[in-house]
């Protein structure tokens, strides 16, 4: 499989998710992933959404999981649409909080961090991180579409947008 061999247009994702950056005070809120999908890299807290759940219901969620706080102003950033080699698709929606309420603590699930942000771990994260994650931080709105083999990027695009839909895919 080829990135080009994709039809994106009729592309359908087998999982929804969502991940949060929390920035405030030029830096980011980041998670060293203990399990599961990722772990063992830096990201943002975030998971895959529960039957009947909003995709910012399913953002809350999993930072009051994975670090016990409660993220604050959130608001819609970016899409990304990931392709695996094996059969495996994750349409996942990016939201920006700007302040948490509680104190962060370490989870089964992650060991929170705050980053500043010209020191972004890019070596530590998935792949892609480093293309869109600048756009992230200067609030574009965009959608990214990747193509995996497992933790190797083997094609991707950025689609830049006049600005976030009115209301979010999913």
């Amino acid at each position: 499989m080829t990135y080009q061999e994709i039809d994106w247009s009729s592309w359908k994702p087998a999982e929804r998710a969502t991940l949060i950056f929390v920035i405030r005070d030029q830096q980011v809120l980041l998670i060293h992933k203990k399990r599961g999908l990722g772990a063992g890299k830096i990201n943002g807290p975030g998971g895959r959404l529960d039957p009947g759940e909003t995709s910012a219901e399913c953002a809350v969620r999993e930072v009051e999981e994975e670090v016990c706080v409660t993220p604050k102003n959130l608001r819609l950033c970016g899409e990304l649409q990931f392709q695996f080699v094996d059969g495996h698709s994750i349409h996942g929606l990016i939201y920006r909080g700007d302040d948490i309420e509680g104190d962060l603590q370490e989870t089964i699930e992650a060991i929170p961090f705050w980053c500043p942000l010209d020191e972004i771990p890019y070596g530590k994260m998935w792949m892609d991180d480093r293309i869109w994650f600048p756009l992230m931080l200067t609030d574009r709105y965009f959608i990214g579409r990747f193509l995996f083999d497992d933790d190797l990027m083997l094609g991707c695009e950025i689609l830049p947008q006049d600005g976030p839909p009115a209301e979010a895919p999913f």
